[in-house]
């Protein structure tokens, strides 16, 4: 079955890519003679009024023919003018550049048509403001932000884009705060985005986190109020003085008045059930308690009165034998700072140790109960298909933190000129930037010659796309297309990208290039493109060697 996905998915994308060539040919009256999907033996003919369409078995490419002058077959005189050397050269350019042109847009719809299907939206509310970032005293928990510059917003997605798009450049925001309308000013700060292939974007930040963190508590000193009261980290407060509590905001709203009185709190504890699912995952079970929690007198903060604060940065759960685990981190200590930059949450965390795509050591510093510890590791890097990036490896990180959040009632999906168009465009963009970065590394030699991939690997990111429901796939199908049309305006004879440069020198020279030289120039196109498809194959092989050995020892035995 996933064979057959492979060829369907592989068979559309070819057919618009020639639909291209095809559209235009017969738009300038040029004389289609055949339209072929996949080569090989044909299992399908159909015969139309003068071109013959075709599928052949084996889904790897396809072709337009067109009429053409030949010496073998000369052409009949009410032809002549529709062969496609008869067209003027902006006629021949455009239905050769048609084919990559309908490979890069075609992801443009399916971009569209994959954000058209959510439905449901989080709205532009701040769950949470990370201290020492842009918002911090301009926005607070449960502010809506209703307009950005006079632009008007309905979803947390939108404000993360524009916020994106600013770095340094001060945002006007319209909120609604407490039943009235609040106008801030905010700068977003520059955040650097490590991305794939060495690529560092720019992009903005203020800080701000959809939903509000639910009432989950860090303890870091045996000390406090809060674990003398027999408080641990990761309890789960859910009342205080017999009130119901959700988000961390009401607790601090709860005992922000309390100066040195004791209150009832209801907590739940989670606790591990060991083996109970065995390989599948781990199981947890909540235990319910009730502790008698006496705040400090002094203190600004609820930290400084009772030693609880958001276990965001907490590390909740550690792979043994890892990297991280090796330097000394376990499970409850607190992550205090990376490379002697103090982080702020567990985002700002990950980001960091991720930066340097895993090639680069980080020195982490951690709490534990108070103590401060440090210790240096290098990330430990998988390999993956990714059909965003088409990355080999990235950095897998194996402390995790435990830091739920309360959802809130989704919006409706905004309109789709104003949402799935620009994200679709701006996805489209990304895509083109990264792969043809890819061209250049190759050429350059900064990016090996093992990352190029085969009809193996394309069959994996389908085959895995696919496994992870029909969006994902669409989205597979769209970096697959977009490949494709890079690659064939490749300046490669035998491809579109030659053809383009012989137009380029006809166009300079005012005299078509020798069909002579054409042929010999199309030969050795061809003879380079085996050579890469070779290649690729090898890679392919090499990539996934131990599963083939694995499965031919199977079937020996």
């Amino acid at each position: 079955m996933d064979l057959v996905y492979f060829a369907g998915v592989v068979s559309v994308l070819i057919f618009v890519h020639e639909l291209g060539h095809f559209m235009w040919a017969k738009i300038f009256g040029v004389k289609v003679l055949m339209f072929s999907i996949g080569f090989g033996p044909k299992v399908l003919r159909l015969r139309g009024r003068e071109t013959e369409y075709c599928v052949g078995l084996l889904p790897l490419g396809g072709f337009v023919k067109m009429l053409e002058e030949n010496r073998q077959h000369p052409v009949m005189p009410e032809d002549v003018r529709r062969t496609f050397e008869s067209q003027p050269l902006y006629k021949r350019a455009i239905i050769v550049l048609a084919g990559p042109a309908m490979s890069i847009l075609f992801p443009v719809l399916l971009y569209v048509g994959v954000l058209a299907g959510e439905t449901n939206f989080t709205p532009p509310t701040v769950g949470g403001v990370l201290p020492g970032h842009a918002a911090e005293g301009k926005l607070l928990p449960g502010d809506r932000v209703l307009e950005i510059d006079g632009v008007h917003i309905t979803t947390f997605v939108e404000l993360q884009r524009i916020v994106s798009k600013s770095p340094g450049r001060e945002l006007h925001m319209r909120v609604f705060r407490n039943n009235e309308h609040v106008e801030v000013n905010i700068p977003p700060a520059e955040r650097l985005a490590q991305r794939a292939l060495g690529v560092v974007d720019r992009l903005g930040t203020i800080g701000v986190a959809p939903h509000q963190p639910a009432a989950v508590i860090g303890i870091n000193q045996r000390s406090s109020p809060a674990y003398r009261a027999g408080l641990r980290t990761f309890d789960v407060i859910t009342e205080v003085r017999g009130r119901p509590v959700q988000t961390w905001s009401e607790l601090e709203k709860q005992l922000s008045e309390n100066r040195g009185e004791t209150v009832p709190i209801t907590y739940l504890r989670p606790i591990k059930v060991k083996d109970a699912l065995g390989a599948l995952g781990q199981l947890y079970v909540y235990e319910s308690g009730l502790a008698a929690l006496t705040p400090e007198q002094h203190g600004k903060t609820l930290l400084a009165r009772t030693g609880m604060e958001l276990a965001d940065l907490y590390v909740a759960d550690i792979d043994q034998g890892s990297p991280e685990y090796r330097a000394g981190l376990r499970v409850g200590d607190r992550i205090v700072a990376v490379d002697d930059v103090v982080v702020s949450s567990w985002s700002m965390y990950e980001e960091r140790i991720s930066a340097g795509a895993g090639k680069l050591a980080h020195t982490v510093t951690w709490q534990r109960f108070g103590e401060r510890q440090s210790g240096t590791f290098q990330p430990q890097l998988e390999r993956y298909l990714d059909a965003a990036t088409l990355a080999p490896s990235r950095p897998l990180l194996a402390a995790r933190n435990w830091a739920p959040r309360v959802q809130e009632q989704s919006v409706a999906r905004p309109s789709l000129f104003r949402y799935a168009l620009p994200t679709a465009l701006d996805e489209t963009r990304d895509v083109i930037r990264f792969i043809v970065l890819g061209f250049v590394q190759i050429a350059k030699g900064d990016l090996g010659l093992s990352s190029i991939g085969g009809p193996v690997t394309v069959y994996d990111v389908i085959v895995q796309e696919r496994q992870k429901g029909t969006s994902y796939l669409l989205w597979a199908m769209a970096v697959i297309s977009i490949n494709l049309g890079l690659i064939n305006l490749l300046p490669i004879p035998a491809l579109d990208g030659g053809h383009l440069l012989f137009f380029a020198v006809e166009a300079i020279t005012r005299k078509p290039v020798p069909l002579r030289l054409r042929e010999l120039a199309t030969l050795f196109g061809l003879l380079a493109l085996v050579v890469l498809f070779g290649l690729a194959i090898k890679n392919d092989v090499q990539q996934r060697w131990d599963v083939i050995t694995a499965q031919f020892d199977e079937l020996v035995r």
